[in-house]
Formats: C-alpha cells, sequence, structure tokens
C-alpha cells in the first residue's frame, strides 16, 4: 500500500489509498466499514470491504495505529490512488493532528486547482509499487499545465478537495460557487455526456462544482423544469433559478413517479460491457439436443450415498460438468480462443471450467482452475466452494479470470433452454435445461422419463458446424449412457 508523508506530523499520520484490486480496474466501491474513527487497527487488519467491476474485496491495512478519519461514507465509489482512511501510527507522541487530512500528492483523477502550496512531499518510491491487493496506482511522469482560471489563492489540493470532487463524480456534490473556466468548460466526461443527450451546451452552463467544474445538477438546472426526467420539478423548487439552492435530482427516489433509475456500476456495468463485447465481436452459432438424462439420475442418487462422496455436495451439474469435461478431451479444438491482435487461434491444454453464478450484486462467471486434472469428488468439492463464496459475495477477481469453457444453469428457474453469450475470451458455453419428466420412447414404447435440452453457443470464426455439433452430440450422449465416463475418459 502506498502512504503520504508530507511535513510535520506526516510521519504520524499515514494515508491508506485505494489499491488496484482487480488488474487494471480504476475505481470501487466502500461497501461497508469495519473500524471508525478511534478505533485501534493492526497491520493486516481487514478495514473495509469494496465492490469493483469484478468482484466485492475486503482491504487490510499495511500498518498498525489508530483511525483518525475515514474519508469517504460508505456507498461512495472512489478512483483508485485516492486516499479513502487515514491512520495515526503514533498515537499519544503529543505531536498535534494535521488541520486538514494530509493529501500530499492525489492523483491527477481528483486533482483539484493547483496551488501555492510551500508543504513538499516527503520523497516516495518510484514505480508501481506492490501493495497487499493488487497494485498501487501508477504514476505519472507527465506535467500538467495548470487549469486556466481554476486556480484560487490560497487554496490548497488538500483532503476537503479531494474529498468534493469525488463526491462530485458519485452525483451528490454540495453547490460551491467557483468561477467559470475560461476557454473550454470544465467537465467530467459522464457530465458531457449527459449534457450532449439532453441537447445543453456546457458553456451557457454556469458552473457550481470546486474550481468552476460544471455538476450533473448544473446541466439539469439549465434546461426547463418540464424537461427533467419526465417529472416535474417538487412545488418548493423555483421557478427561475440561475443559481439554485434547491437542485432538482437526477434520480427519482424509488416508489415515486412512474419510473425508477438505478445506477449502473459494479458487477452490472462490467456484465453489460462484457457481454456487448462479446455479442458483437464473436459471431455466435447456437445448436440444441434434447436428451434422455433417467440414466444419469440414477447414477447422482447412487453417488450421494457412495463414502468417497460423503460430504460433497452431489447433484446433476456434477455429472454435467464431468461429462463436458470428457467431451472436451475428445474435442479438443473446442477449448480455444480467437487471438484478433496476432492472427492466431490458441487452443488450450487446460480446461478453467467457468460457472456462471446469479448473485445480489449480479451475474457473475467464476471458474474452477485446472477441472481437467480433477477426480470426480476434487470436482464435486470445487464446484461446493464456487458456489457458495459466489453466494457469500466473496468471489475475487482471480477467480473469474481465465476461464476457458462456461456452463450455465437455466433449468433452475424452470426454464427449458436458452441461447448463451459467450463469455469474453472463450469459445462455447453450454446451457443445461430444467429435466423434467416427459413422453419418450424408450425401448420401442413411450415411457415417461427425465428429458432436458442442452444448448451450446459457440464462437463460428474458431469452431465450425461440424465440430460443434460433434462436441454437443459428445456431451449428450454421456449423459444418456453415463459409463462413458469410464469407455470415453
Amino acid at each position: 500500500m502506498t502512504a503520504d508523508t508530507s511535513t510535520g506530523s506526516a510521519a504520524r499520520y499515514r494515508e491508506f489509498r485505494m489499491p488496484d484490486v482487480g488488474e487494471g480496474l480504476t475505481e470501487a466501491e466502500i461497501l461497508k466499514w469495519y473500524v471508525q474513527p478511534g478505533d485501534a487497527v493492526t497491520d493486516g487488519q481487514v478495514v473495509c470491504e469494496v465492490e469493483t467491476a469484478k468482484a466485492a474485496v475486503e482491504l487490510p491495512i499495511p500498518y498498525d495505529g489508530v483511525v483518525h478519519e475515514l474519508r469517504f461514507e460508505e456507498g461512495t465509489t472512489v478512483d483508485v490512488g485516492v486516499s479513502i482512511i487515514t491512520v495515526d501510527v503514533a498515537p499519544g507522541s503529543g505531536e498535534p493532528a494535521p488541520a486538514a487530512a494530509p493529501e500530499a500528492s492525489p492523483p491527477a483523477a481528483v486533482t483539484a486547482a493547483p496551488a501555492a502550496t510551500t508543504a513538499t512531499p516527503a520523497a516516495e518510491p518510484t514505480g508501481r509499487q506492490p501493495v497487499l491487493v493488487g497494485y498501487g496506482v501508477a504514476e505519472s511522469s507527465t506535467k500538467r499545465r495548470p487549469r486556466r482560471g481554476a486556480s484560487v489563492p490560497g487554496q490548497t489540493t488538500g483532503g476537503a478537495a479531494a474529498a468534493a470532487v469525488q463526491a462530485e463524480l458519485n452525483g451528490r456534490a454540495t453547490p460551491v460557487v467557483g468561477a467559470p473556466a475560461a476557454g473550454r468548460p470544465l467537465a467530467k466526461p459522464p457530465v458531457r455526456k449527459l449534457a450532449k443527450d439532453l441537447g445543453v451546451d456546457l458553456a451557457t452552463v454556469t458552473p457550481s462544482g470546486q474550481d468552476g467544474i460544471i455538476t450533473r445538477e448544473d446541466v439539469y438546472a439549465a434546461i426547463a423544469p418540464t424537461e427533467l426526467v419526465g417529472e416535474p420539478l417538487p412545488p418548493t423548487a423555483p421557478a427561475v433559478a440561475p443559481a439554485p439552492t434547491v437542485v432538482p435530482a437526477p434520480v427519482a427516489p424509488a416508489g415515486t413517479g412512474r419510473e425508477t433509475r438505478i445506477p449502473i456500476k459494479g458487477v452490472r456495468k462490467a456484465t453489460a460491457a462484457a457481454m456487448v463485447g462479446s455479442a458483437f465481436t464473436a459471431p455466435h452459432v447456437t445448436e440444441f439436443v434434447t436428451v434422455d438424462v433417467t440414466r444419469m439420475m440414477k447414477l447422482v442418487e447412487e453417488l450421494k450415498s457412495d463414502k468417497d462422496m460423503a460430504g460433497l455436495r452431489v447433484n446433476p451439474l456434477l455429472l454435467i460438468a464431468k461429462a463436458l469435461l470428457v467431451a472436451i478431451k475428445r474435442n479438443p479444438e473446442v477449448n480455444a480462443a480467437w487471438d484478433e491482435a496476432n492472427q492466431e487461434i490458441v487452443v488450450k491444454h487446460y480446461v478453467n471450467l467457468g460457472i456462471a453464478a446469479a448473485t445480489p450484486r449480479g451475474l457473475i462467471v467464476p471458474n474452477i482452475k485446472d477441472a481437467h486434472d480433477k477426480t470426480l469428488p476434487q470436482l464435486a468439492a470445487a464446484l461446493g466452494e464456487l458456489v457458495s463464496t459466489a453466494r457469500e459475495g466473496r468471489t475475487t477477481p482471480v477467480a473469474m479470470q481465465g476461464g476457458t469453457v462456461t456452463i450455465t444453469n437455466v433449468g433452475v428457474f424452470g426454464v427449458d433452454t436458452g441461447t448463451p453469450i459467450l463469455n469474453p475470451g472463450e469459445s462455447a458455453i453450454l446451457a443445461i435445461g430444467a429435466i423434467k419428466l416427459q413422453p419418450w420412447v424408450h425401448k420401442g414404447k413411450v415411457k415417461p422419463r427425465q428429458v432436458t435440452t442442452l444448448a451450446l453457443s459457440f464462437d463460428h470464426r474458431l469452431i465450425d458446424g461440424e465440430l460443434g455439433s460433434r462436441f454437443l452430440a459428445d456431451t449428450a450422449a454421456i449423459l444418456e449412457q453415463p459409463k462413458r465416463l469410464i469407455t470415453w475418459a
């Protein structure tokens, strides 16, 4: 972790910054604080839980001391590299507390107006420093020119400025009267997009944010009251407000009006980007097969009483996963990826089996590393741990990286089948439908049998129809005759 050291009491007060917890992610939302100001902490103690676009992660503090200040409230989205907590590492030393939380060198993403300050930050290690979780944000060697019209005499780039700008990023800025910027109006990309969508010229908007930055509220205030998200202004709002003191909220509270707007962030945001990217990059083909799985269901019941499977969860998903692994062994070209940059097809000689899991935070796809090498009891244990970890919201970013093939079980919702979208970087995904008792011709007679439908979506750039069909047929054949798990393995 990186810690700030500036002057005076800097050696006593250490800043803990938001780390990069997931290979290049730029922000994370603080879900819960486990400590409060005045609490004693020790090196390695978890102080908060944050959610990135991939998973929820607990952050440990890298030193001993007493919590001096929590920089952000729960529910706040904070950029990587921004200080989130100040710790007094020498309590009782008699040194005065800093007048403002020290923020020696805030990242460019949240830097307020440049200030004429005499405080000189102490030297820190150069380059991207390893931290307890992931890596800290890399420091830029590029020197930026001061913003025109943004400096305020006597103003410093302290924690209050960083917090104010960060609050604006989260849509909760407190209007602060500032001088409008000369030239191009100052606004963050999301605000510029909002203005473009609403047809508002930012040059005509009066900024109220820190250092003359235009906020979302400024954009909403610049349009006619009847245009605000399709809802009339509250009765208390002024009819004409060049500098409003009551700003209409851009998002209506749940339960009011005819619409509810939910911010797109975290896992939902990452899933949306991944699915759009996959759907419009890989040419999908989906094939279906309906199969009698009566024998497989009997085997499931037998395995539940097997002593080698004692304490393990045995269900149809376990045998379907094993069948898929055997089918991959018979058709190894399916387990591949398309490398657009190098114009290569990468055939992988290992299987990291992804299992799509619905969680309260959205859909995630953790995977079982080297699933092809696992015995049936080992595979059952790995599946059980994967599912329980996902339900508890403890899946790590590493667990969701490097998948090669995925299974999604839509049958648990009573759905017959679907047309699944490929997980980015993978070539195939198998959807399992509901297993139902249906009339089926068995040994020349119509009998009630347990039947399900499998749907296989694959990347047609590297899997042609013959290979995809053979792979799906092999998977179905194993489920129909589970003894093939032995004869084909």
